[in-house]
């Protein structure tokens, strides 16, 4: 190893008809690129792993609220193993040695391939158990985006490992933009200094590029009461086109050319710790889809994507924010 810094496939929600994106099923549409903002994906409901794609990644990304738990950890690698990548991109991370209660969560199957770390902000990639011939290059990066962190160490900035596995060139990026609703243009400048960042435009070639992480968007000119209604009432959906990531990208601000699976899950942010019911605190959170997975496939003639799952992960309580995971698997088109 080298050191550096439940399958629930998603309903297929449509958007609003005043919204512009195209919905794509499983996988990506060639003719697609001329298409604005961020191309929503539908999953492909049948998961299992296929053994027809060349290479299957399992990605998850969970703010952690400063706590760990082994349980929380081993709810969050699952019990199914047929993957051949596990990434674990973590926020607000506590001090504690999570990346040994990974490894033993990840064990027998899967062993840690490299880490990455920027105080809080973490990412960890697994691989099956002696995978390490088929590694050529494995590398970690770090973008602070200011502020030390304070007392416990809540750290915004990204880390990315950029990697060669089976000939397969990927990079993925964990990040923790700022937070608040009227933070919007910040979030945005945030994402451009890190992709100048860890994304330099005299770009090293790459065949997948994954972002994850507490990207801290939020529900725009929305109020609590009716968000919590439309949730409870499982109409969620109708709040995908106030979303501020989805808004930002359609304006040409963000995430150009990237994919990301149908938001048919229920907002992430903010919970009781310890529950399933949303913040009843006295900042009473407007609830909102904070964690995000995103992805682009850099070159479609060579390299087929399919989604298969994309979905929040609501039996881990210990945070104030649920995880959320994406099953993608990869296939090359003329192998």
């Amino acid at each position: 190893m080298q050191t550096m810094g439940n399958t629930n496939s998603m309903c297929g929600l449509k958007r609003s008809s005043n919204y512009k994106k195209k919905s794509l099923i499983g996988s990506f549409a060639k003719n697609s690129s001329s298409h604005d903002g961020i191309k929503t994906i539908e999953a492909v409901k049948s998961c299992s792993f296929s053994r027809k794609a060349d290479l299957c990644i399992r990605i998850i990304t969970w703010n952690m609220n400063g706590k760990v738990s082994y349980e929380d950890l081993v709810e969050l690698v699952g019990k199914e193993r047929k993957f051949d990548l596990l990434v674990v991109g973590l926020q607000e991370a506590p001090k504690t040695n999570v990346d040994q209660l990974l490894q033993t969560a990840s064990s027998p199957t899967h062993e840690l391939l490299g880490k990455a770390k920027l105080q809080s902000v973490q990412l960890y990639l697994f691989g099956p158990k002696n995978s390490h011939t088929l590694v050529k290059e494995l590398k970690a990066e770090r973008h602070s985006v200011g502020g030390c962190g304070g007392l416990i160490g809540r750290k915004k900035g990204a880390v990315a490992i950029r990697i060669n596995y089976d000939d397969i060139k990927m990079v993925f990026i964990s990040c923790h933009l700022s937070a608040h609703a009227k933070k919007v243009d910040q979030r945005n400048t945030e994402l451009k200094h890190i992709a100048n960042s860890l994304l330099p435009r005299e770009k090293r070639k790459r065949d997948l590029t994954v972002w994850l992480g507490d990207l801290n968007y939020r529900i725009q000119d929305a109020s609590n009461r009716p968000v919590r209604s439309l949730i409870q009432n499982h109409l969620q959906s109708v709040l995908v086109s106030k979303d501020q990531l989805l808004q930002e990208a359609e304006r040409g601000e963000i995430f150009k050319g990237y994919s990301e699976g149908t938001l048919g899950f229920k907002p992430t942010y903010k919970y009781n710790v310890g529950s399933s019911d949303y913040d009843t605190s006295h900042k009473i959170r407007v609830p909102a889809w904070t964690d995000r997975i995103l992805f682009k496939i850099q070159n479609t003639d060579n390299i087929q994507a399919t989604l298969h799952s994309y979905d929040s992960i609501d039996q881990v309580y210990g945070s104030d924010h649920k995880p959320v995971k994406a099953d993608l698997c990869l296939k090359w088109v003329n192998n």
